[in-house]
Parts: C-alpha cells; sequence; structure tokens
C-alpha cells in the first residue's frame, strides 16, 4: 500500500514516521520544502514537490495542516492533492477543521470516486510522538476499515463516530471539556495556594477520587511552578474555540462556560502567552 502524507508540523512529522516505521511507502509533502528532506533523511522515502504529485498514485493520501483555509489549498488548489487522487484512493484529514469542510471535501472526493475520512486528533505532540493519539473520525464504514491500519500506527485509539463531519465535531466536543477541566483546576490550584494548603498533598489525596482527571494527574506541578512553554497552544485553542463557537450558533447549542473560557484564553493571549500550554489558564489568577 502506497502513502502520501501532506504537513509536516509538530503532530504530522512524527505520525508520517510511525507510518514509515510499520513498513509502509510514503510520500511526504510539505509547504517548506527543507523539512520535508529532512523526514526524508531521518526516515527515508521519498518527497514530492506538491500535493498533487504526492498523491498521485496513493492508496490512502493523509494531512494535517493548520485551518479551514489550509486545508482548502492543499487539496482543491491549483496544485492540490485532489487533482492527483485516484479513484478507489482515501483521503485521511487529521487538521483540526470545520465540519462544513469536511462535508465540502467529502463530496469533493466521492465526485473522483475516492473516499474522504475526516480524523481530528487529540493527544497532543507527546501523542504524536509516541504513537499515541485518539482519534475521532467521520466518514464511510469502508473507507474507515481500509485506513484503519494505517492509522493505528500512530493511535492508542481510532473510532469511526459517523457520515462526514462526525469527527470534527467531536473534536469540538473534546475541546469543550478540556476548556472546563483546565479553567477549574486553576482555580482549585490558586484556591490551595490561597488557603495555604499543601498543594502536592491535596492532589495526591483528591486525584484518588472524583476530581480526578488527565490534566491534573499529568498539569498541575507545572502549573503551580508557572512553566508553559510546552505543550499545546493557547492560539491553537483559540482556533478551535473559534470553531466550535461558530457551530454552536449555527446549532443552536449554548456554550456559556467554553466562550467565558475563549476570552479567558484572549486575556493570556495578551500576556504574551499565545504560545503557552493550554494550561496556562492559571497565569491570569496568579499575577501580580
Amino acid at each position: 500500500m502506497k502513502i502520501a502524507w501532506i504537513g509536516l508540523g509538530v503532530m504530522g512529522f512524527p505520525m508520517a514516521a510511525h507510518i514509515r516505521k510499520a513498513g509502509y511507502e510514503v510520500t511526504v509533502y510539505n509547504r517548506t520544502a527543507n523539512t520535508a528532506q529532512r523526514w526524508v533523511e531521518a526516515h527515508g522515502g521519498t518527497a514530492a514537490p506538491t500535493p498533487k504529485e504526492a498523491a498521485q498514485g496513493a492508496d490512502i493520501v493523509l494531512a494535517c495542516v493548520g485551518n479551514d483555509d489550509d486545508l482548502r489549498q492543499v487539496t482543491l488548489g491549483d496544485d492540490g492533492a485532489f487533482h492527483g487522487l485516484g479513484a478507489g484512493a482515501i483521503f485521511v484529514d487529521h487538521t483540526t477543521a470545520s465540519a462544513e469542510i469536511a462535508r465540502e471535501l467529502a463530496a469533493a472526493a466521492k465526485s473522483k470516486g475516492a473516499g474522504f475520512l475526516d480524523a481530528p486528533v487529540s493527544g497532543g505532540q507527546s501523542g504524536a510522538e509516541n504513537g499515541a493519539l485518539t482519534v475521532m473520525i467521520g466518514g464511510e464504514d469502508a473507507d474507515f476499515d481500509r485506513a484503519k491500519p494505517v492509522i493505528d500506527t500512530y493511535a492508542k485509539q481510532a473510532t469511526l463516530i459517523g457520515p462526514a463531519g462526525s469527527g470534527q465535531l467531536t473534536k469540538m466536543v473534546n475541546q469543550i471539556c478540556i476548556a472546563g477541566l483546565v479553567q477549574s483546576l486553576s482555580e482549585a490550584l490558586h484556591f490551595a495556594e490561597r488557603a495555604e494548603l499543601d498543594i502536592p498533598k491535596v492532589i495526591e489525596t483528591i486525584s484518588k477520587g472524583a476530581a480526578q482527571s488527565w490534566q491534573m494527574d499529568n498539569r498541575w506541578e507545572t502549573m503551580v511552578e508557572g512553566e508553559f512553554e510546552f505543550g499545546f497552544a493557547v492560539d491553537w485553542m483559540r482556533k478551535d474555540f473559534a470553531i466550535l463557537l461558530d457551530e454552536a450558533r449555527r446549532n443552536g447549542a449554548q456554550l456559556p462556560v467554553a466562550a467565558l473560557v475563549d476570552q479567558f484564553y484572549a486575556d493570556v493571549q495578551k500576556m504574551g502567552g499565545g504560545r503557552w500550554d493550554t494550561s496556562s489558564l492559571i497565569a491570569r489568577l496568579t499575577r501580580d
């Protein structure tokens, strides 16, 4: 099976590497050609000068780029992958994008006799590097079944949720949950500090009960220490919030907490924390 990968950012670079390590033939494309060449030097395979040429002859084409506009450019643009996508091929999009573009690209792929899966991921850079991502997928059963062995090379969980767009909508649900969790944890740690409690003992105790969460287990220490130069950036989270809040306006969902936390993240950006990890919400509470 021949594989093409488009977009070698902090997520795509290691994800594509896992596919190559599993023994697949991989052709990569990246907007910055030097990055694609560096990937080839590290992992083998070949680099293509355009998304179209990367997709030609590929059984499965995967992408992980920045946003809806980037995705349209690498798929439907003049040298986009869909111009090289063959009948029977499958395009798997790991970009966190809108459900609207997922449906648009699914229809465009179908017109070419190809398949399409919208497959945003959760787990961040560490999950990509360790092959432990959670992948939420929208599309057809047959396309999912065929692409899943490739996706499994970098995923600990890959689930078909429903038709095209369902993966993106599920990622929105994921981000809504994270927003509430991180803000609550920030307030809890801030409160514990002001109450002069032994925070390690507090976390050791409450993490064994109903308050436990991934955020608590993996972020409380760095939050208390004010260390945020890692992880999933605030700028990326605000991009995701813009997508999900727009979808909420469309479907009528009321998201008062998510909307409020989005504004809190805007405050963090004003503090110069656009590239800080999302756990930096606590910085709003502890600043002088």
